[in-house]
């Protein structure tokens, strides 16, 4: 490969950092032929809601003009990314997706933003998101639907669609994405690419533009990297990862210890549900993952998670208790047809909370959530799905109550592990009928690393290249 091919947007992060610190390419020529790639997919797919080309070309040259001045550079030195639109990019509208919210131009970076910068990185443009972040599929009035890059007619996930379907089609080598209930894990799953959801307290988060944030947001809610590979995830944990006094709950955590590094994992396999109708090609993908991992000397059995069903029961709970308390208004005022519709089926038939009965709950959390962590002490590795069905239709969350509630069921391996503020590897390992099919890695708190450990084998196995796969 040359920089006349222009094709150096297939390349991932690690591998393009590396390239442009040994000035075998340039800064410049890894942006422009990302911003190019954008210019001919982007209005395939809308999966970027603003591309900043005349900015990250600036920031390319100054990545230039520091490499030949033989200045230290960061880990992600002239790599292009995406930023979603729902955190502050200093200088742009910090919509989430909501007309109303058009001009609500942030003063500062999130700290995110700004760890990516001082590491490098070249926001090449702002990834889209559903109307507040609030729905499994990535659509608004304001900027318009992303499509799946596979297949239109079914989501590409959310609510980072847009960052899983940039990724996927080489719109830049890292996105972020956030993770409420699934929003960076799903539409990786659906796009085909790797999506790492960190623990609570990994990553700083705040927003100038939205200081306060509600509990069950701040327990639950983390933000993380969309790649095409582990090793990418990887290093865009540890450039995001680093520690700001604008989020009091961030934790200084070891991102990898050594004490196990050596032994055998064991692996908890959840492939079936009495409760959940699993679709075929989700119980095979989970099934492939597992001999791939004894194959590579780990020890797999099969094995439920303590209080599974009441896990993702008191995430919808909590949160949209949290929701009638101090989001439905805004959503019912400024939200479009689709999140509307959608918060309607969330809440429909859920009981209303009282004040003690949320703090029993919160109580309750607790307990789950030390459940989990003894069942990690025997299983440190657990293999899940992301959803127990494969990419839902378009839409599908805009339909009658009962629909909806369907799509929560089937959502339940999002749900139980967000509610405990549980990291989450979203690997693909395949196709099947036309889309991705993929599994995810869960582990204790702060130990990312074990789940990237497991991924790396499952990717490493797999072959699975998502440019290749879906012919880009």
């Amino acid at each position: 490969m040359n920089a006349a091919t222009g094709a150096w947007w297939r390349l991932g992060a690690v591998e393009l950092a590396d390239r442009i610190r040994r000035r075998e390419l340039s800064a410049r020529d890894a942006t422009e032929s990302v911003l190019a790639r954008i210019a001919e997919v982007n209005p395939r797919t809308n999966a970027l809601a603003e591309v900043m080309a005349d900015e990250a070309l600036a920031a390319a040259d100054a990545c230039d003009r520091a490499t030949a001045a033989g200045l230290s550079t960061g880990p992600l030195h002239g790599v292009p990314v995406t930023v979603k639109v729902n955190v502050d990019t200093a200088g742009h509208a910090t919509t989430d997706g909501i007309v109303a919210q058009k001009d609500n131009i942030a003063p500062t970076d999130s700290p995110l933003v700004a760890h990516l910068r001082a590491a490098g990185a070249v926001i090449v443009g702002r990834s889209n998101t559903p109307a507040f972040s609030l729905r499994w599929f990535t659509d608004n009035d304001l900027h318009g639907r992303t499509l799946n890059p596979f297949d239109p007619a079914v989501t590409p996930g959310g609510s980072s669609g847009g960052a899983a379907a940039a990724v996927a089609t080489g719109m830049g080598a890292i996105g972020h994405g956030n993770d409420y209930g699934g929003s960076i894990r799903h539409p990786a799953w659906a796009c085909g690419v790797v999506g790492l959801r960190t623990t609570a307290g990994r990553v700083p988060a705040y927003k100038a533009t939205a200081p306060t944030r509600m509990v069950s947001n701040q327990q639950m809610s983390v933000q993380g990297p969309l790649t095409r590979s582990v090793a990418d995830a990887r290093v865009a944990l540890r450039v995001m990862a680093q520690g700001s006094p604008l989020d009091p709950n961030w934790v200084p955590a070891p991102l990898e210890t050594t004490e196990d590094m050596h032994r055998p994992l064991r692996v908890a396999l959840f492939k079936r549900h009495a409760a959940y109708d699993a679709d075929p090609s989700v119980v095979g993908a989970l099934e492939q993952a597992a001999r791939w991992l004894e194959a590579a000397g780990c020890e797999v059995e099969e094995a439920e998670p303590p209080h599974f069903e009441e896990s993702a029961a008191l995430w919808r709970q909590l949160v949209m208790s949290d929701m009638r308390r101090g989001g439905q208004a805004a959503v019912e005022k400024l939200g479009d047809a689709g999140v509307r519709s959608a918060l309607r089926g969330y809440l429909d038939g859920l009981p209303v909370w009282s004040a003690d009965e949320v703090l029993a709950g919160q109580a309750r959390r607790l307990d789950i959530l030390r459940a989990w962590t003894m069942f990690f002490e025997r299983h440190p590795v657990l293999l899940m799905p992301n959803s127990w069905r494969k990419q839902f239709p378009v839409d599908a969350d805009v339909g009658p109550p009962a629909q909806v509630q369907g799509l929560l069921a089937a959502q339940s391996p999002l749900l139980a592990t967000a509610m405990l503020g549980l990291p989450g590897l979203a690997v693909p390992t395949g196709v099947v009928d036309g889309l991705p099919v993929g599994v995810q890695i869960v582990t204790a708190r702060f130990r990312e690393d074990i789940a990237l450990r497991a991924g790396e084998t499952v990717e490493r196995a797999a072959g699975y290249s998502v440019l290749r796969a879906s012919g880009a």
